[in-house]
């Protein structure tokens, strides 16, 4: 007997060990239980944490009609009885026990053949979570004792696989409660109002943009680097109906071309050197949401044609696969480059320009929204007060003017991060020239214009900078050095400004 219950716990041990599917588990139990101690039938009935119900999560030698008739309150019946007590039970003859209910009716034309039932419980810890039953062909006023403890060291092995269910289940609710409150934050932190301006231009612009957002078209963002291209892509896609679904952004410049393609498309276990296993690409990840592709100048020609192929017929496979994916993505781009131009020189495919070309969005540099400035200096203040514990109030009147006069080539990135300096090692309440860089606070900066809107005062303050700086290095080229701004962008802002008319 005893070399009989070693191998029973053997196999069933092998069998838990298999697989972490707890139906598989479970059957597997049943299945060694028929085979190894001549189990007519058996169940495994667990107790339904809503409904407070017991239901047979796996039956041997029951159909699936009469498995699903085994629904049993606890204290119902034998098996109800032995969940409620938490205590064993033996029938030596099932069918004279008063106690026996027959709900699956698995019992019937037996043929006067007699039955002896055994039920104990399933725990997880102390708590009985269930029960484990069979029937034994009766064998006339034997003990039952050693197949009672077998069954109960069972029991205790199918209340573990429980406990991982439970677990995992826990996990998963977890992971995916997780997911919907940072989906949630990030659809407040990427909403069009969280955009700092107060610029007509940003207002026309961000219009565009918020009506585009309702559509399934293509956007191009167009604009010098930091100008805020990923923040109004991620306001796009949380604006859209598909909003509940992925945002996957692919910085295209910032990844070496043998590593792009696989990253945008994924590959193939063996595809290449390296390839242990199946990687799935940053499209199939973005599946009924939005990838956005930054800096997409920067593609390779054969990247460029595949691109073409997933715009055009929503479909691409695997580096080293042969299935053709389907793909429902909506794609948003940005470039710093001059694509017209690229195309002129042959360097970006024109079909391609003008399939990611639908709607563009041409955001403006910094230095022609400047009445944004202040808006921008206060919030990032703020921001940066926060993450370093201090309470400064703001920007001072000098420091605001320097601010105003300086060209920001890097737009507001380079703001943001020139503001985060000055909160850093500013010591007053507001932060002073003194705390900016040398190549902003160092600039020549003339008592303001006063009166009129926030707009006319810049461009008074402008206008008078360029006048200045012309007056004294005589060329345009070394004026706008000194002003440290190219001199396309001082041609530009002369003929906006009147400047030598």
């Amino acid at each position: 007997m005893r070399n009989i219950q070693v191998n029973v716990l053997m196999a069933i041990g092998d069998a838990l060990s298999s697989s972490l599917n707890l139906e598989e588990n479970l059957d597997s139990i049943l299945k060694v239980l028929s085979s190894e101690l001549e189990m007519q039938r058996g169940t495994i009935t667990l107790v339904d944490p809503y409904t407070n119900e017991l239901h047979i999560e796996v039956a041997h030698g029951l159909t699936k009609n009469e498995k699903e008739r085994g629904r049993y309150k606890i204290g119902e019946g034998i098996t109800g009885k032995v969940v409620e007590t938490g205590k064993p039970m033996v029938v030596p003859d099932i069918e004279s026990s008063p106690l026996f209910l027959n709900k699956t009716q698995a019992r019937k034309n037996l043929e006067n053949r007699k039955f002896a039932f055994l039920c104990v419980p399933v725990k997880v810890g102390n708590k009985v979570v269930g029960a484990l039953s069979i029937d034994h062909l009766f064998k006339g006023d034997i003990s039952y004792e050693n197949d009672i403890k077998l069954l109960t060291v069972i029991a205790s092995m199918v209340g573990q696989a429980v406990k991982i269910r439970e677990l995992a289940q826990k996990d998963k609710q977890a992971v995916v409660a997780e997911n919907i409150k940072l989906r949630q934050q990030l659809k407040g932190k990427y909403k069009f109002g969280n955009i700092i301006y107060t610029s007509a231009v940003m207002e026309t612009i961000l219009e565009g943009a918020r009506q585009v957002a309702q559509s399934q078209a293509t956007v191009l963002l167009c604009g010098e680097s930091g100008t805020g291209k990923e923040l109004v892509a991620a306001a796009i896609h949380y604006a859209s109906p598909r909003a509940e679904k992925p945002f996957i952004k692919v910085a295209c410049a910032a990844l070496p071309e043998n590593l792009l393609e696989s990253e945008l498309f994924g590959y193939e276990k063996g595809a290449f050197t390296g390839a242990g296993e199946k990687k799935i690409g940053r499209f199939e990840m973005a599946s009924g949401g939005t990838i956005f592709l930054d800096e997409i100048g920067d593609l390779t020609p054969a990247t460029q044609v595949k691109l073409l192929r997933v715009l055009q017929e929503k479909e691409f496979e695997r580096l080293g696969g042969t299935l053709t994916i389907k793909i429902d993505v909506r794609v948003i781009c940005a470039t710093h480059r001059n694509l017209e131009e690229m195309v002129k020189e042959r360097k970006f495919r024109e079909d391609l320009f003008y399939r990611i070309n639908v709607f563009p969005v041409l955001l403006p540099p910094l230095w022609e929204r400047k009445e944004d400035i202040p808006l921008l200096a206060a919030h990032f203040t703020h921001l940066f007060n926060k993450e370093n514990k201090k309470k400064i109030e703001g920007v001072n009147r000098a420091a605001l003017d320097c601010l105003l006069a300086y060209a920001w080539p890097g737009n507001v990135r380079e703001l943001e991060n020139v503001i985060e300096r000055a909160v850093i090692i500013c010591q007053g309440p507001l932060i002073a020239p003194k705390d900016l860089p040398a190549q902003i606070a160092q600039i020549p900066v003339t008592t303001p214009i006063e009166g009129g809107t926030l707009t006319q005062m810049v461009d008074a303050l402008e206008k008078q900078k360029i006048e200045e700086a012309l007056k004294i290095h005589k060329t345009q080229r070394a004026a706008a050095k000194a002003l440290g701004i190219t001199e396309r962008m001082l041609g530009y802002k002369m003929g906006k400004l009147g400047v030598g008319e």
